[in-house]
């Protein structure tokens, strides 16, 4: 009977402890609240926005070899404050970020008395949260492995969805995948099932009916953690957070995250508005990570030229690649890329000779590299130069010695924590030699343009090749590239990789299929798309094919921007964008319909001016494509102006 009532009592005390507790932090504005319960030993957050519902009761915790922080949990005590920030950034939407957060950090113990922190910061309209998991006072353990994040998104039943799915290992070309290059859904209910069974990669924006929008993303992601993506829909409880798929990278490397203690976690971020220009406009993915190193010199934004996306593996020889130095150089651009098999068909001496040509012309070349191992099967070389650390160093020397400036590396397929870690080391190691990198083949950035210094930007998209390789993907850019300024490119840069100007899918301009946008649609996809380092796949041919005020427009396009603004748009049907580069504003749109469309415009920042307005022409009878045309557009004194943007046609307005 004594112990019975010690058990009793025990009992008791737990309960007590995790009796409903409820706590609360505000955004500075007053419109969000981010409500934290603990009841019956679960912890669980709500967010809601001017008065709405954004997110109902979702878990939060993890399970690990030290233990299981998912349940039988009990809140011990609650700190509140306030934060403030004001960045700079130089490759990413905006130059500059300032901004004011509130945060809360509860401290939670479990069933066996172990504590961790989740910490909270809530802004205007984001709201991030991450586990921090310290070492115990006793000094040990001092490492643990995290088999699972109970991490979840539940949104109000209504929403719909534009997801793009998560698709099985070590399947595809050569095996891969996945490498976050499917087809988007578009206004899907929550219960639709994922393609592949697999769940969504990340970013994933959701349509909460007349309420609003949320886009649920991470950031913070380094070599001391694997990546994550969102889980099948479960009615009962949202999506949840999913860790990497046991099959990727051919199996190497664990779906699990080991970190040393203490440790913290990735940031998983929430976007929400009544309306999409916070989804677009926000700086989450930056403001909360940190440089990891020093740059080892000025990195610079820039344009290049890319022979392959045309003329493919047949123009990598010496003589094309001459061309497109050539035609970098009489546009004004910093740098020509020379895609695969260039050891091979061109060779390493006659390569040096390139880059000593280029730079001449005040062009430097970037190269493209096999990521390569053991963990997919594409073929293309350079092989085996960036998968260790003895063959970078002496890779990457010889880049340095030679005057290359930047390296594409191509296929990765997974989100394990070794993967993040091949992609830290890559750009670690390419940051001694002067080395700027781009990623294809691969996951999202997460804060890496900010973490590290000489990242530029990733594919990890059904990118412009696709144009190239079939005409289904050329019908369907225009739906494309109006989904990710509100998904994909919102939260990290995206190299597509080419504001295309052939209008067919062929070296002589003629044959193979045609592209469907518009040559004003390509042009503004420029602006729309934000890389610090911008493709513009132009051909030889088109110096004699464009109009002098489109070649004009494209040796003046920038690629560094100081302010983003969201004018309007609707994520996969149009978009409408303005960028600042120092003075001067830039508003480009896309139409990414088969219908005209007329669009009544809040353009503070040209009110009661005349601008340059770049536009199309309606298809003229027996023509196949828009004729481009600039003109000029007054702007009222209220800042209001009425366009009208071609199907899968664009716009642009400058001053």
């Amino acid at each position: 009977m004594k112990h019975l009532f010690f058990a009793l009592l025990a009992t008791f005390a737990f309960a007590s402890a995790a009796m409903a507790t409820d706590e609360q932090v505000t955004s500075p504005d007053g419109r969000l609240i981010l409500t934290l319960s603990a009841d019956n030993g679960v912890a669980e957050y709500a967010i809601s926005y001017d008065g709405k519902t954004m997110m109902l009761p979702s878990r939060l915790g993890f399970k690990s070899d030290i233990g299981d922080f998912s349940q039988n949990l009990s809140l011990q005590k609650v700190d509140k404050t306030d934060m403030d920030w004001s960045l700079s950034y130089s490759r990413v939407k905006s130059s500059k970020s300032m901004g004011v957060a509130n945060t809360l950090t509860a401290d939670f113990s479990n069933a066996d008395g172990r504590h961790f922190l989740i910490e909270f910061v809530v802004g205007n309209n984001d709201v991030a949260f991450r586990y921090r998991i310290p070492r115990p006072k006793e000094n040990n353990p001092k490492c643990a492995v995290i088999f699972e994040e109970t991490s979840s998104f539940n949104l109000p039943h209504h929403s719909t969805s534009f997801l793009c799915p998560q698709i099985n290992p070590m399947t595809g070309w050569e095996r891969t995948k996945p490498s976050y290059e499917e087809e988007y859904t578009a206004d899907a209910p929550l219960t639709a099932r994922s393609q592949f069974g697999e769940g969504y990669t990340f970013p994933c924006l959701f349509r909460l009916g007349d309420e609003g929008w949320v886009l649920i993303g991470e950031t913070g992601v380094n070599s001391a953690y694997c990546a994550s993506h969102l889980s099948d829909y479960n009615p009962a409880s949202g999506y949840s957070i999913a860790f990497p798929m046991k099959g990727e990278a051919n199996g190497w490397g664990s779906e699990y995250a080991a970190v040393s203690l203490p440790a913290t976690t990735p940031w998983r971020t929430i976007t929400m508005g009544t309306s999409l220009k916070p989804i677009v406009e926000t700086t989450i993915t930056y403001d909360l990570v940190q440089p990891l190193y020093e740059p080892s010199v000025d990195y610079k934004p820039g344009r290049y030229t890319w022979s392959w996306l045309i003329w493919q593996d047949e123009s990598i020889n010496y003589a094309d690649q001459l061309q497109f130095i050539d035609l970098a150089a009489q546009m004004g651009f910093e740098y020509c890329l020379v895609d695969n098999w260039w050891d091979e068909r061109i060779g390493r001496k006659k390569i040096a000779e390139l880059s000593e040509y280029a730079q001449s012309k005040g062009v430097h070349l970037m190269l493209w590299y096999n990521s390569n191992g053991f963990y997919n099967d594409a073929p293309q070389t350079p092989r085996d130069c960036m998968s260790t650390a003895i063959a970078r160093e002496k890779e990457m020397k010889w880049l340095q010695s030679i005057g290359v400036k930047g390296i594409k590396v191509d296929f990765f397929g997974s989100d394990k924590q070794e993967t993040m870690r091949l992609y830290e080391d890559i750009l670690s190691d390419a940051n001694r030699y002067g080395l700027q990198v781009i990623f294809h083949g691969c996951t999202i950035p997460r804060g890496w343009e900010r973490m590290y210094p000489n990242y530029v930007a990733s594919e990890a998209a059904l990118a412009s090749e696709n144009v190239f390789f079939s005409e289904h993907h050329a019908r369907r850019e225009g739906f494309e590239l109006c989904m990710h300024p509100f998904s994909r490119n919102a939260l990290g840069a995206l190299d597509w990789g080419g504001v295309i100007m052939n209008r067919y899918m062929s070296r002589d301009n003629q044959s193979r299929h045609r592209r469907y946008s518009s040559d004003t649609f390509e042009m503004a996809s420029g602006i729309v798309l934000q890389t610090s380092v911008n493709c513009v796949a132009m051909q030889p041919n088109n110096l004699g094919e464009l109009k002098d005020f489109q070649l004009d427009f494209l040796r003046r396009m920038p690629t560094a921007w100081d302010e983003l603004r969201f004018i309007d748009g609707y994520p996969t049907r149009f978009v409408v964008l303005a960028r600042r580069h120092g003075s001067d504003w830039y508003v480009a749109g896309l139409n990414g319909t088969d219908q005209p469309m007329t669009l009544n415009l809040d353009l503070s920042m040209f009110a009661g001016q005349t601008v340059r307005y770049y536009t199309d022409r309606p298809v003229a009878k027996g023509n196949s494509f828009a004729e481009p045309e600039m003109k000029t557009l007054k702007v009222d004194k209220k800042g209001r102006a009425k366009v009208t943007i071609q199907p899968m046609g664009g716009i642009i307005l400058e001053k």
